[in-house]
């Protein structure tokens, strides 16, 4: 073939890898391997194999660790951490530093065993999967370095036990190990059973680097080790990547045990090109968003919304492009397409197609390798928004596409699943892009480009993707928890019926507060208020479900809230303070009659609920994002947004400023929230919707339940309109709490048994805010 005929067909020969060094070390080390405990590999236990999915064969045997294995890596990693929390960040920086070394001096075998043990092409695990989980740990030394200094007064949380899926191997062992090291924390770590090879030779190489024994451990196996590691008693953190249902009843099973939890689930990400687009560069683009690692992906750009008038070209020419993807073998340095990774998947994304019926399935018009486990890419066009496979994760080469008319339409449509991880915005118009992408329900949103990470810049997702951050300062925090001095959480009772009651002649009934109106408990129900001196105080009304449930509703319907600026958010705070101010002697004598304590405290509470209104509304504004120095020509923005929906259960103690403590800093932020005040001393919020309407607050902000936690708790945890819960009431479980979050895997705060001192420090503050946002990283790349 002559150079002008190379050039008029762009055919290229093969480039194969060589094998041999991974095959060798393969052989040194196995071909049975034992799990990682302790500084050292334990003897092979009941084995399965791993097998390559492009040919099939026979890589190694992996142990399938027992409970016993695990009960002994997290013992292992128990003795540990007192030593290695003890370090300081220098210290752990070092070995985090030659972590990266060695990653660096062993990439191309690293590489090449990532190939033949999950099938993503070799150019994919050479040029993006390793120098990203370098890179992920040379970033986390400096957190390491800086830590002390720049977060004193944080602690580790001590044993982390993390499970990661078999997509991306050493990456996601990346993402897990660098900040919980960087942290203080020791790892339990279970990779995926399907590929396990790379989180064995990175135990191999963390005894080059001299970690400390016992710091990391690697246990593998199927989902029993997984469930075993997550439900442990003595795991203080659990980290988990992989599916939506998988990580449901992670929620559900580390319910009320006190364990920190953080997902990175599934997703449906969509990929919306305007018509203003440069459809070839859209088209590449689009063609890394979903061929990636076979789709394989749970970012991928699977839902492609089109404008309609280019619909028709773009969906011809995305044609002509797919028909020139090469599939074949992994370890072809000129193959685009590698294997999918194991024939369990193959089936599941065969079956999901097939049984489609709606639309026009298009498949590349390129050769299909005859063995291992290979499935062409695909490309269904003509569906509706609700079709099964829109709203489905295919988790494969398969592409499903709609159109849309208007930019509101196409947010409209991309927002219409329960997953919220990424989105790809693709246009010329860069004040089209910056308007459509606050409006995206995802965790990240790249502008012009697609699957853009950086260890500096925050990863996850919101709605049913999950929850919790991966990557930057944000990341790092996930791996802490503030030094705090608590004390033992007591619920406080009503006060009972006196048997000589003091009631007054004037009957005065509280009603609840929904949609900025007063409302009569739905059930027709109401429960007596006395004072700690037999004195009738007047009724509050016992809430029920559908009590919450309008509540919600009115929250809903208050979504304008999360769009006003922190300056008009900042002025209705101080209003609601200055308000709250001229009327202070009437709330502390409230609080006296509720509570029974004395002028001098009641006169405290109410002077702190002002202050901290205050420091909310000076929050309201300066709460702000910040700009990741990311390695590309362009800027990943960290944007925080509101969460949502907040439902809150308020704590006894402390009853007006309990309640304002939670209150302030959601609305700050642009929250709404449904709250449920103290059971003991109602009447203290209660009295505040009085405040609230003569604040200029739009109604349906806030909105208050009064009745039994015991009662509410559980609809307000549930309701799949709630995007957080936060339950700091003594009434209430936490274990009640977050199983019923699991509904639609809603954020959890909740108490530990522990209070807080809501007169303190630690009743305000950064964590707060934390709670009250989420982060999105917007990618913007620029230049010519």
């Amino acid at each position: 073939m002559t150079t002008r005929e190379i050039f008029e067909t762009m055919d290229y020969g093969p480039a194969p890898e060589s094998d041999t060094e991974a095959r060798a070390w393969i052989a040194g080390k196995g071909p049975a391997f034992g799990a990682f405990i302790d500084g050292v590999f334990a003897k092979p236990g009941e084995t399965f194999a791993t097998r390559n999915p492009a040919t099939g064969a026979e890589l190694a045997r992996i142990t399938q660790s027992s409970t016993e294995d695990v009960d002994k890596a997290v013992a292992a990693a128990r003795r540990a951490f007192p030593g290695w929390s003890k370090l300081s960040g220098h210290q752990r920086a070092r070995h985090l530093y030659a972590l990266a070394r060695l990653l660096q001096k062993h990439a191309r075998l690293f590489a090449v065993l990532e190939t033949l043990d999950n099938g993503k092409p070799i150019r994919e695990a050479r040029d993006i999967d390793v120098p990203l989980a370098q890179r992920h740990f040379y970033y986390h030394a400096g957190l390491a370095q800086l830590l002390d200094d720049e977060m004193p007064d944080h602690a580790p949380l001590g044993v982390c036990g993390q499970v990661i899926p078999w997509n991306f191997p050493l990456l996601m062992l990346s993402w897990k190990i660098a900040p919980a090291l960087a942290a203080g924390n020791t790892v339990v770590l279970k990779p995926a059973e399907y590929t396990s090879l790379t989180a064995l030779l990175f135990a191999d190489i963390c005894r080059e680097a001299g970690l400390p024994k016992g710091v990391v451990n690697i246990v593998t196996g199927d989902g029993r080790t997984g469930e075993a590691l997550t439900t442990h008693p003595d795991v203080n953190k659990v980290a988990f990547t992989g599916s939506t249902e998988v990580g449901r009843r992670i929620r559900q099973a580390t319910a009320g045990s006190g364990k920190s939890l953080t997902l990175e689930l599934g997703g449906k990400s969509p990929y919306i090109v305007f018509d203003d687009a440069d459809i070839d560069s859209a088209i590449e683009g689009l063609v890394d968003a979903i061929w990636f690692n076979q789709g394989q992906v749970c970012c991928a750009g699977s839902r492609l919304l089109v404008q309609e008038g280019i619909a028709a070209d773009f969906h011809a020419r995305l044609k002509a492009r797919m028909d020139k993807l090469r599939l074949g073998d992994p370890l072809d340095k000129s193959i685009d397409v590698g294997a999918v990774v194991d024939p369990v998947q193959h089936a599941t994304i065969t079956r999901l197609v097939d049984r489609n019926t709606e639309g026009e399935t298009y498949r590349a018009a390129t050769p299909v390798p005859e063995q291992g486990c290979f499935y062409p890419p695909t490309l269904i066009t003509g569906l509706s928004p609700a079709a099964p496979l829109m709203q489905e994760e295919i988790f494969g080469p398969v592409l499903v596409s709609t159109t849309f008319r208007t930019p509101s339409e196409a947010v409209e449509i991309a927002n219409n699943t329960r997953y919220g991880l990424a989105a790809t915005v693709w246009t010329e118009n860069l004040n089209l892009a910056l308007d459509v992408a606050p409006r995206l329900a995802a965790g990240v949103v790249w502008v012009n480009a697609t699957n853009l990470f950086d260890a500096a810049a925050p990863f996850g997702g919101v709605r049913e993707s999950g929850f919790g951050r991966e990557g930057g300062w944000e990341g790092l925090l996930a791996y802490l928890e503030p030094a705090l001095k608590t004390k033992p959480l007591k619920p406080v009772d009503p006060v009972p019926a006196p048997d000589t009651p003091d009631a007054p002649g004037l009957d005065r009934t509280a009603k609840m507060y929904v949609g900025g109106k007063q409302a009569r408990p739905d059930g027709g129900y109401s429960q007596p208020v006395w004072s700690a001196k037999g004195r009738l105080l007047g009724h509050m009304g016992l809430g029920n479900r559908k009590d919450i449930r309008n509540a919600v509703e009115a929250a809903r319907g208050a979504a304008g809230w999360a769009r006003t600026t922190g300056h008009l958010r900042a002025q209705i705070l101080y209003y609601i303070g200055e308000n709250l101010s001229a009327r202070s002697a009437e709330f502390a004598a409230r609080i006296r009659d509720l509570t029974g304590v004395n002028a001098k405290t009641a006169d405290a509470e109410v002077d702190v609920a002002i202050d901290r209104l205050f420091t909310y509304a000076a929050w309201a504004d300066k709460f702000d994002g910040t700009a990741k120095s990311v390695p590309i020509r362009g800027i990943a923005l960290a944007m925080t947004e509101p969460v949502g929906v907040i439902g809150a259960l308020a704590p006894d103690d402390a009853p007006l400023l309990g309640a304002l403590s939670l209150i302030a800093p959601a609305i700050a932020m642009g929250n709404r929230i449904v709250l449920v005040p103290s059971y003991a001393a109602p009447l203290a919020a209660t009295d505040l919707y009085q405040v609230l309407d003569t604040s200029d607050l739009p109604g349906g902000v806030v909105n208050i339940v009064t009745g039994d936690p015991a009662d509410l708790a559980e609809p307000l945890a549930g309701h799949m309109d709630v995007d957080a819960i936060w339950a700091f009431t003594p009434h209430v479980g936490a274990e009640a709490v977050e199983k019923a979050s699991a509904s639609n895997l809603k954020r959890s705060w909740v108490h530990d048994g522990r209070g807080i001192d809501w007169m303190g420090k630690s009743g305000e503050g950064r964590r707060f805010l934390q709670a009250a946002t989420e982060v999105k990283t917007i990618w913007v790349p620029y230049g010519e």
